[in-house]
């Protein structure tokens, strides 16, 4: 019999690999500074659907979940949040302040957003259609899916 030595911070770094801050073009202008998105550039998927969730007490939290395909840019548009992720085996807190920066989250990552300022806003641009199926909801479910990937 051999024993097989597994590097867990190995693991988590695959996992996190894919996970990226992503620069949105920022054109300064004194009358106010202007970014955009547009279709087949700079986003890492083909948008299929966008949603903001806005009007969150602050330093209240959006209760977690997981995505089966999905995956998505989270951005602050105003206010600041933090997104935490969660590949079943580490969490990893991003702070998002910043509208010209978006925060690339791979499909089978838990993400929780919390810390909300008041009047934040947070944008989120999705590579599918809204499909219930594709959620993830129980904590459980989705460690004992990621473990199967392993």
């Amino acid at each position: 019999m051999f024993a097989v030595a597994i590097d867990l911070a190995y693991l988590c770094d695959m996992s996190f690999g894919e996970v990226k801050i992503i620069d949105i073009p920022k054109i300064c202008d004194p009358r106010g500074n202007l970014s955009f998105l547009e279709a087949g550039r700079i986003l890492p998927f083909e948008l299929r659907r966008v949603y903001w969730i806005y009007d969150v007490p602050g330093g209240k939290k959006r209760f977690g979940h997981a995505f089966r395909t999905q995956r998505e840019v989270i951005v602050s548009l105003s206010g600041s949040f933090d997104v935490v992720l969660d590949d079943g085996v580490e969490q990893r807190r991003y702070h998002m302040a910043r509208s010209y920066h978006g925060l690339y989250v791979p499909s089978m990552m838990w993400r929780e957003l919390d810390n909300f300022s008041t009047n934040s806003v947070a944008l989120v641009l999705s590579s599918t259609l809204y499909d219930p199926d594709d959620y993830i909801e129980d904590y459980e479910e989705f460690k004992t899916m990621k473990s199967h990937e392993r």
